[in-house]
């Protein structure tokens, strides 16, 4: 991630704040890990942007260089017309960051009036429709909130730079018993998102082509077998499930896919005898987010939780209450839920107990169950609606709490504050039954990408 920094400056304050700015920011951010692109001093005065002309200087610097987001600092005042003819064509996300001033240093020579100044630049960013990031009104650079700040604007460049355009895999049919899940192609694509169709008998043509010893087969056993407990899988099984990983992997290069979603029954379990569970639990791990039940809305929402934390998401179902607390539940799938957020990191693989009951004994292999690990999480989820794409997104936490051994499948105990008035809210609104997830506490980055920059429809749960 690399930011350009912008300063603005107000010629008749303090040329040591400019200076001291320069300094203390680029070394913050370089601190936590990001690159940063500065004008060099000499091109303006002092290296800031205090008029229109120097404005144009630092655009035309901005066009000879890659970055990912701008930060423009104001060490004082600042000039709102230097600052829009600098960034009105940045085309990525912008922090604007105040500095606070400081009692007893509020003299000519010391005083900021960084406080308004960024009243001045939002009032004309506003006008010129150009979006920016705001958090704290003014913030010194070295607070512990600032590098929180920081690390969510990260996470705001990284959504929106990525989510401009994507594509989205949809491989098979709507699962037929689930309308839950029915979404609008066009709705998606005034938004940026291609959707691309794929039938499953084109999965299984191509399946049936690959050899059981060809290499690409081989070395999906192998990984399947390093990534997961696979010791109870009957050795046809495993080959067929590698068949279907490998020709997922080609399908996913050749249309050059972000995030997918897949028909993941009934026809595998009546016709080929295995659950793609465990092939999404590794695909998710792997950071390319994949949803099961041919949920594309979902894979949607997964794929930005994912850019947002910098960690893997999954799919699951608001299952389960847990016991008589109304702010607990579990949530829970057959086995897509990334090794990485499990238990121990990894899981065991099972014939599909649904399935077995559906269609027969060994008709389910495929199936990774275990439990999810103890952490702080964020959801959301995603509908099409009358043209338009909406979402909604929250705050909890995976508690470790137990579930008991006989519970199916891979789960965790979610505690999420106000959680019935939420799934009031949800269900009222016409949100399907499941959520995607990812760790961390992302939701204000999710809630800014897409409100400021995306421009989604956002459901307030609160």
């Amino acid at each position: 991630m690399k930011f350009a920094l912008c300063f603005g400056n107000r010629g008749f304050f303090p040329e040591v704040l400019v200076e001291q700015a320069r300094n203390e920011i680029k070394q913050v951010v370089e601190s936590l890990g990001y690159e940063t692109l500065i004008l060099p001093d000499g091109l303006t005065k002092y290296g800031a942007v205090e008029s229109v002309e120097d404005g144009i200087v630092y655009a035309n610097f901005l066009k000879e260089n890659d970055y990912d987001g701008v930060i423009l600092s104001l060490p004082n005042f600042g000039d709102e017309n230097g600052a829009i003819s600098a960034l009105e064509d940045a085309g990525v996300p912008i922090l604007v960051q105040a500095y606070p001033d400081e009692i007893g240093k509020m003299d000519f020579a010391q005083r900021r009036d960084a406080y308004c100044g960024k009243l001045s630049v939002m009032d004309v960013f506003y006008q010129h429709d150009l979006p920016y990031t705001t958090f704290s009104h003014v913030m010194n650079p070295n607070a512990d909130a600032f590098k929180q700040e920081l690390a969510d604007f990260a996470a705001v460049c990284s959504i929106v730079n990525n989510m401009k355009r994507i594509n989205v895999g949809a491989i098979g049919a709507r699962t037929t018993a689930f309308k839950t899940i029915r979404f609008d192609e066009l709705a998606l694509q005034k938004r940026g998102i291609n959707t691309e169709t794929i039938d499953l008998s084109e999965v299984f043509y191509r399946m049936d082509k690959i050899e059981d010893s060809a290499e690409p087969v081989i070395k999906k056993r192998n990984r399947l077998a390093g990534y997961t407990n696979c010791c109870a899988v009957p050795d046809d099984k495993l080959t067929k499930i590698a068949k279907l990983g490998v020709v997922l992997d080609e399908i996913i290069e050749e249309y050059n896919l972000d995030c997918m979603a897949l028909r993941c029954w009934s026809e595998l379990e009546m016709h080929i005898g295995i659950a793609p569970c465990v092939l999404l639990s590794e695909l998710n791990d792997r950071g390319f987010a994949t949803a099961c039940e041919l949920d594309v809305c979902n894979a949607i929402a997964m794929y930005a939780l994912s850019l947002a934390s910098n960690a893997p998401a999954t799919c699951l179902d608001w299952n389960n209450n847990y016991g008589e607390d109304t702010d607990k539940c579990i949530l829970f799938h057959c086995g897509p839920v990334p090794a990485s957020l499990m238990v121990g990191g990894s899981g065991h693989v099972t014939d599909h107990k649904m399935f077995n009951k559906a269609y027969g004994e060994g008709s389910g292999w495929g199936s990774n169950e275990g439990r999810i690990a103890k952490a702080n999480m964020t959801y959301a989820s995603s509908k099409t609606q009358e043209g338009k794409l909406i979402f909604y997104v929250g705050q909890g936490e995976f508690t470790g709490e137990k579930i008991e051994k006989e519970f199916f499948g891979c789960g965790g105990v979610a505690k999420i504050p106000d959680l019935e008035k939420k799934l009031n809210i949800i269900g009222k609104n016409g949100f399907r039954h499941h959520v995607s997830v990812t760790r961390g506490r992302v939701e204000r980055a999710v809630n800014e990408a897409f409100n400021t920059y995306l421009n989604y429809d956002m459901l307030d749960i609160d």
